[in-house]
């Protein structure tokens, strides 16, 4: 059993004393893990970042075993750990698929997203609104995409100021009525309009984390969000508050 493809790191502990566990994402195989001989060496080490695009090598005697890695570096990204929004930005990216992704299935579209987004870091003009849309994407490769189209109430397709926290349906003033503190705001950039300034993209990241928060993490076992997504918004929003 072997395949070879190029993949996205991302994550890497030690396995004994000389090889590590590394847990890639590819987009035919999805979140992969096997072992790299020597992984802890310094000539593998440093190649094994994560972020880092590799090409990757898979072997094992069965389909369902561990297996091993052969990997060679592709691209390091290190632009993103230069600066601390993008290196935060990378490990959310990162702990949030570790986080969602089911072993070993396929996400060709979110893959990709991926790939772009982490090609990006660095550009901190541009990223974070990427990120956002990837962040959409993940909740609708979870089961849980929002539904930004129409008012669940009237219908209408104008007018929409509003997202409702338990169906993520687009609501209108009109159609919230009395309903409408208890909730979600809808910035234009949810919906792909306007220019997206940071406090605009800040709000819209308070509303996909509900649902990450409310919705995926109960999916998978009521498990805590990781840490890393609320480090990278708080960096985020310090960001907004320095204008």
């Amino acid at each position: 059993m072997d395949w070879r493809d190029q993949g996205i790191l991302l994550a890497v502990r030690r396995h004994g004393e000389t090889s590590a566990i590394a847990e890639v994402f590819t987009a035919a195989r999805g979140r992969h893990a096997g072992v790299v001989r020597g992984g802890a060496s310094r000539r593998i080490a440093p190649v094994l970042q994560p972020g880092a695009q590799l090409d990757i090598s898979w072997r094992a005697r069965l389909e369902d075993h561990l297996g091993t890695f052969t990997v060679e570096p592709v691209r390091s990204r290190a632009g993103a750990l230069e600066g601390r929004l993008s290196l935060a930005g990378l490990n959310a990216v990162t702990a949030l698929l570790m986080f969602c992704l089911p072993e070993r299935e396929a996400h060709p579209r979110l893959y990709h997203l991926t790939e772009q987004l982490l090609d990006l870091m660095g550009q901190d003009d541009v990223w974070p609104l990427a990120y956002l849309r990837w962040e959409q994407v993940l909740l609708e490769d979870m089961g849980y995409g929002l539904d930004l189209s129409s008012c669940a109430v009237t219908g209408a397709e104008e007018g929409l100021c509003y997202v409702s926290p338990r169906t993520g349906r687009a609501v209108t003033e009109a159609g919230a009525g009395d309903y409408a503190d208890r909730l979600l705001p809808l910035p234009p950039c949810l919906r792909g309009e306007g220019a997206a300034p940071d406090a605009e993209v800040a709000q819209a990241l308070h509303v996909t984390g509900h649902f990450l928060q409310t919705k995926v993490a109960p999916a998978l076992g009521a498990k805590p969000l990781p840490d890393a997504r609320d480090r990278f918004v708080t960096a985020f929003l310090r960001r907004v508050a320095r204008g």
